[in-house]
């Protein structure tokens, strides 16, 4: 056997055996299906990389879509993740295509006059050195499906981390995520590592997770956000000081008869109103918000659906035009009947493919994965969390409040790091 097939082999083999006793468990479901995609509609020639697409089938009726990118590097040794975009809802089409992926479309999207965007490699691809799966989950998201759809089903925070757990039971393993999925993916961890001790089959390498700009608590993201806004200056001294003192650094559950703590927040929401609070260096988009397409929106918020007062009064984020219209083009490219069939997907399972799918259904159980950073972290496993300065959603002083708490020492001190012998962070 060639060498592909055996470092095929060597990933995919455990991952096959699992999927074999779920379907065979599992009679409602469509036989598990995998097909390597060789060419893609707007890239040139065949991929330079290995690319899978497939189903597989837990629980009862889901089918979950995954694309597969086996390492550039050195598969055999080099580890393996599982990807899992925010939302909740979200697509890891986005993941494959925006952030951490092979491939990305060329930018800016010129007029296409009914033909396909073109599409090039990403010299920073996270697959340079290590194979990842890039994950639709909960049911719905993506070309994620379900055979026998019942209005009393309906996706949650527990339901994805059963559902992952269950869709990937040698090589070293990491589960990585951004915004919303730091509330499921320390879960699935811990599920997973639970499964080991049990003894569960096939037993898992895993050692540790990945999380970027991940949402922990709704109440230290959300608190964090106003102090985030005086330390970027995008708010007065004055103001920070008032809100301090009249909400006692609870912006969240503020008391019904603290009309001063009120009223600072408005002014606070008045303030920050024309600041895209997603990315606060990308300016805001004159289009109509009415006309906008609600998945594009939701693509960019990937993060804690925001239901508290704290902006309630403030429009949701508005992109750059330009962003506007490149989503606009990769939903597209992804609808397209060509594209679809280049990826083996499955004919009439969904009605359209969207960038995010926002369920009003979904419930979200689970209020924090602190407690589980703390498991986890007591077991010894690894974890990488990594927080841009430009997010205000959910941002990174956040991040230090929680990572603070877990009360770790510092082996390092803060330092510069360097991207091509500039200083990068």
């Amino acid at each position: 056997m060639d060498k592909l097939m055996n470092c095929l082999r060597f990933f995919l083999l455990p991952l096959l055996l699992l999927l074999a006793l779920i379907c065979s468990s599992h009679h409602g479901h469509v036989a598990a299906s995998k097909a390597t995609v060789e060419y893609l509609p707007g890239f040139q020639g065949r991929l330079p990389f290995y690319l899978e697409t497939g189903y597989i089938g837990v629980g009862e009726a889901a089918e979950l879509f995954y694309y597969f990118v086996k390492s550039e590097g050195n598969p055999e040794a080099d580890p393996l993740l599982l990807w899992l975009t925010g939302g909740p809802g979200c697509s890891a089409f986005s993941a494959l295509t925006m952030e951490i992926g092979p491939i990305k479309f060329q930018v800016p999207v010129a007029e296409q006059n009914g033909s396909l965007p073109n599409l090039n490699l990403n010299p920073f691809s996270w697959t340079k050195f290590s194979s990842i799966i890039f994950l639709d989950l909960p049911v719905g998201t993506g070309f994620s499906y379900t055979t026998n759809p019942s209005p009393d089903d309906h996706p949650s925070d527990q339901v994805q981390v059963s559902q992952a757990a269950e869709f990937i039971r040698k090589n070293p393993l990491y589960i990585a995520g951004d915004s919303y999925s730091g509330m499921t993916v320390p879960p699935i961890v811990q599920q997973l590592s639970i499964g080991n001790e049990k003894g569960i089959e096939p037993m898992l390498n895993i050692k540790g997770y990945i999380l970027g700009n991940p949402a922990t608590s709704s109440e230290i993201d959300k608190n964090a956000r106003i102090p985030y806004a005086h330390g970027m200056a995008l708010i007065s001294d004055e103001l920070y000081k008032s809100l301090h003192k009249s909400c006692k650094g609870e912006y969240i559950t503020v008391e019904p008869t603290n009309l001063e703590c009120k009223n600072n927040l408005k002014a606070f929401s008045e303030c920050v109103s024309g600041i895209n609070t997603l990315s606060i260096l990308y300016p805001e988009c004159n289009l109509d918000p009415a006309k906008m397409p609600v998945e594009i929106a939701a693509l960019r918020r990937r993060m804690l659906q925001d239901d508290s007062q704290l902006l309630s009064t403030v429009d949701p984020p508005k992109l750059d035009c330009n962003d506007d219209t490149n989503l606009m083009v990769y939903k597209h490219w992804v609808n397209d009947e060509l594209v679809q069939k280049a990826l083996h997907i499955r004919e009439g399972m969904i009605a359209e493919w969207e960038v995010c799918n926002r369920r009003s259904d979904y419930e979200h159980d689970i209020s924090t994965s602190f407690v589980y950073h703390v498991n986890l972290s007591t077991k010894g496993y690894r974890s990488l969390i990594y927080s841009g300065d430009h997010d205000m959603v959910i941002p990174y002083i956040g991040t230090q409040v929680w990572i603070r708490a877990l009360n770790y020492s510092i082996v390092e001190d803060w330092r510069s790091w360097h991207v091509e012998g500039q200083v990068a962070g």
